[in-house]
């Protein structure tokens, strides 16, 4: 039996009703507190805000606004209209806000929240690119109330439905923890046997810093202003945190021929190293350029070229004994960052560069396999949500009148 017939069923053919937020709940907004006050008034009682990190909350107080069973909803800002379920006492900020039924509303509160999940975000308003959704308009959405003229029954259907849900909630959650722990087992994995491979006794491969086997070449500057959809490809700093691995071959952005002349290229087999980033646990990271086309580098990075294989350097790149040796020479301030004398006095282990292939060919077998699991778990937990949205929808597929529709 379908979801749906199951719904049906559940229902019963009893009458459908639908209301207005206003007609079923009071609303309220919540209150400015500052970054002393917060520090004045530590407590044990949350405040939330707009944030959906840690499930809104932003700090603690000694004193709470709202005691019981709510819902609120964030009213400004990027997660506008994100809708949250809020029990026992807490606070919120002037960028939420929070209904509470009626005593008259036959109305399950976790039923609501189910509801205004799929239903809120239809109703922000993105003008003047501040997207917002203020008192006045969730006051118009509409809710369906299953058997309105026996609140019993009527209870006792929304409860099925959140019974569901709920469950479903569960072992969705259940599944993306059990991906989460799997993911992070096989990268603790990955990063042992990389440093094992990448470790030798001193008598057993000669040493050398990475400044006598070749050369370090800075980058030239340009903005994310000047990135464009067609040219040359180019390599911005920021996107090595975000988009490169242990090697490349192609580039995620690309920046005018003009501009390009004026700039620094790596060539195939250089290995790209960031040299600047907001932790000094950010510098370091390399990629090995393997693309047939030169590649323009943003000036808060290095391209290293030598006699070594370029990707037994970035997976050298991304050890703690890489990484023990460069703190030494970063400055840290606002940005921390090195400069090429720093990576220069790097001592690498130099095998032969047979050995030096046979251990990239290891740590590739490894690395496919932990970035298919990284590229794995989103996507799978993607699908999980889509699944869970889908039998949602269909739990909350009431015929709706002209009047109500969207």
């Amino acid at each position: 039996m379908s979801e749906l017939s199951y719904l049906e069923k559940l229902l019963g053919g009893v009458e459908i009703e639908w209301k207005s937020i206003s007609e079923l709940a009071f609303l309220r907004r919540g209150r400015v507190m500052s970054k002393d006050y917060f520090v004045d008034n530590i407590g044990q009682y949350p405040v939330y805000s707009s944030q959906t990190a840690n499930n809104g909350m932003i700090g603690s107080i000694d004193t709470f606004d709202f005691d019981g069973e709510f819902i609120s909803w964030t009213t400004d800002g990027a997660n506008a209209g994100t809708v949250f379920y809020r029990t026992g006492r807490f606070s919120i900020t002037n960028v939420c806000g929070l209904m509470k039924i009626n005593d008259k509303s036959p109305l399950n509160y976790r039923y609501l929240f189910y509801w205004l999940s799929i239903e809120a975000k239809k109703h922000v308003y993105s003008g003047m690119g501040n997207p917002k959704l203020m008192s006045h308009q969730v006051e118009k959405i509409p809710v369906p109330i299953p058997c309105p003229d026996n609140p019993e029954k009527s209870l006792a259907i929304q409860s099925e439905i959140v019974r569901i849900l709920d469950t479903f909630t569960a072992l969705t959650a259940e599944l993306t923890a059990e991906l989460t722990a799997e993911l992070t087992a096989r990268k603790k994995q990955y990063n042992y046997y990389r440093d094992q491979l990448l470790s030798f006794e001193e008598s057993e491969v000669e040493w050398k810093t990475l400044g006598e086997i070749g050369a370090f070449i800075r980058g030239k500057r340009f903005v994310k202003t000047d990135i464009i959809s067609k040219g040359v490809p180019c390599i911005h700093y920021g996107e090595m945190y975000t988009h490169y691995g242990i090697w490349a071959d192609k580039a995620k952005s690309y920046i005018s021929a003009e501009l390009a002349s004026k700039l620094r290229k790596a060539t195939c087999g250089d290995v790209v190293l960031v040299s600047a980033g907001e932790t000094i646990e950010d510098i370091g990271r390399g990629t090995a350029w393997l693309g047939e086309e030169d590649v323009v580098i943003h000036d808060a990075c290095f391209f290293y070229k030598s006699s070594l294989n370029p990707k037994y350097v970035a997976y050298f790149s991304r050890t703690n004994f890489f990484h023990d040796q460069i703190k030494k020479s970063i400055s840290s301030g606002k940005i921390s960052a090195i400069n090429a004398k720093g990576f220069e006095k790097v001592i690498i282990p130099v095998p032969s560069p047979e050995e030096q292939a046979r251990i990239v060919t290891i740590l590739d077998k490894f690395d496919t396999l932990t970035n298919s699991i990284s590229e794995g778990l989103p996507r799978e937990i993607k699908l999980r949500r889509k699944q869970y949205e889908y039998y949602r929808g269909l739990l909350f597929s009431f015929p709706k009148p002209d009047a109500v529709s969207h």
